[in-house]
């Protein structure tokens, strides 16, 4: 082996006693790349149960609490459930409008299984799924990583048919479970399987004990620029591993069996904030390292209590199940979109990393590559319609952002189904056309570099995105 090839094998993984750690991209190995692609193209899909706040116009609670934005598609203003993400108003574009036929009368508590397929899952009865479209991506982008996609929730696992606790699903339509606690994510990431890797690891300070000698001798290595890549990423892997330790804790901690009104919570909010932030900073380093291009984050079950409730908690509020059922309740609006504002908040907060984070390649920063999407399949309280979905970056991929996109007629303020409070408003008959969520999900395939023309039995791109 000749010292670049071997060079190359250590820019992939710095080796230790019990650890590998996945580094970024190095333009100094570049030339030497088995690679086809330099630069990654990602896909990230966020997704959030039990929708979003819809009030009617003539509710006070309409100019400040309502989920979609005011205006037009470059002339709108951000509600307050969403001003978070106004220092990223260029790099985001807002959707409505969109949803799957095949889920448009099924309950909001059964429809999370098919957001990212668009299959007939139906709300009772026979179940089939389909595949989902990150795994579609991961078949075409897993050649070039260690790990083909990266599937994690806040509850972990499958859950059940039509209570998925994940949102990705294989070709055969069958659920990939999804991992929940940080460390299990971290030691995939960057822990070998070995006997003794778990006593080794206890012994150290932080996994990157192990490898400073080899990352010192690597640097030497490096062009300046990639020396400035290396540092920021290994820093970025020693705040990740401070964070997840104390999110640990949280994620082990069983929800008291307590009324939540009269829970007067510590140090809960502080590590639900952490876990939150843990589990985005892992999608993070994922993506830095090249170990995968695929990620899905589902935030919780619908109609399901338990860890994504802690995540509402984190604001001051009770469950976020029951904050849907309660919008006619003082400040019962305010409550929905102040959670839903602190979803919003962490997203930005992710894409802004990767905004931060000039691409290992140079072309451009990390958000320019990557699609990030973060929605839910419901609107208003278990409406299957007019998913409320944002997405962020993927210039370099040809999206075109700062925009407020409006698909199908008859709903262009969003009204059509807003108000709602009861199983009889998302059970009553609703006048606008909507068009498929699946051509927006050919359009991003097409964009990521997968040759298809169909997804889910639709076909066509969704033209002005």
């Amino acid at each position: 082996m000749n010292n670049k090839s071997a060079l190359l094998n250590r820019r992939t993984f710095l080796r230790g006693t019990g650890v590998a750690l996945a580094l970024p991209w190095f333009e100094t190995f570049a030339a030497d790349s088995p690679r086809r692609d330099k630069t990654p193209k990602r896909f990230v899909s966020v997704y959030h149960p039990d929708g979003v706040g819809l009030p009617l116009k003539s509710d006070p609670a309409w100019e400040d609490w309502s989920w979609f934005p005011h205006g037009d598609e470059k002339e709108f203003k951000l509600t307050k459930v969403l001003d978070v993400l106004e220092p990223l108003q260029s790099d985001i574009t807002i959707y409505s409008g969109l949803s799957h036929p095949t889920a448009r009368k099924v309950h909001g508590h059964s429809n999370a299984d098919q957001y990212l397929t668009g299959a007939a899952t139906g709300g009772h009865g026979p179940y089939k799924n389909s595949i989902s479209l990150d795994q579609v991506y991961a078949e075409y982008a897993g050649k070039f990583t260690r790990h083909s996609c990266l599937v994690m929730s806040t509850n972990g696992g499958v859950g059940g048919p039509r209570g998925a606790q994940t949102q990705s699903f294989n070709r055969e339509g069958r659920a990939i479970p999804a991992m929940n606690k940080p460390k299990q994510i971290f030691d995939m990431l960057f822990v070998t399987n070995t006997k003794d890797a778990a006593v080794r690891l206890a012994r150290s300070k932080s996994a990157l004990d192990f490898l400073i000698a080899n990352t010192q001798s690597l640097g030497r290595q490096l062009s300046k620029h990639d020396q400035g890549t290396l540092q920021q990423y290994l820093d970025s892997v020693r705040d990740t591993e401070i964070k997840l330790a104390k999110a640990q804790r949280w994620i082990d901690t069983p929800i008291p069996e307590v009324e939540t009104r009269n829970l007067h919570l510590d140090a809960e909010p502080r590590e639900a904030r952490l876990y939150f932030q843990t589990m985005y900073e892992l999608i993070y380093l994922a993506f830095l390292s090249d170990s995968t291009r695929v990620a899905t984050f589902q935030l919780g079950r619908e109609n399901g209590e338990g860890p994504h409730d802690l995540l509402s908690m984190a604001v001051g509020l009770g469950g976020a199940h029951g904050l849907t059922h309660a919008v006619k309740k003082p400040k019962g609006w305010e409550n929905l979109g102040t959670y839903n504002r602190y979803q919003a908040e962490e997203f930005g907060r992710f894409a802004q990393k990767l905004k931060d984070t000039p691409e290992p390649t140079g072309a451009g920063n990390m958000l320019d590559n990557t699609f990030a999407m973060h929605g839910s399949a419901s609107s208003s309280f278990h409406l299957s319609r007019n998913y409320p979905i944002i997405s962020a970056g993927g210039k370099n991929l040809g999206f075109q952002n700062g925009r407020y996109l409006k698909f199908g007629k008859g709903n262009e303020d969003n009204q059509a189904g807003a108000g709602i409070v009861s199983d009889a408003g998302w059970r009553g008959k609703i006048e606008a056309e909507e068009l498929p969520l699946a051509q927006l999900f050919i359009t991003i395939l097409q964009r990521l570099g997968v040759e298809t023309e169909s997804f889910a039995g639709y076909t066509g791109t969704l033209g002005r995105v």
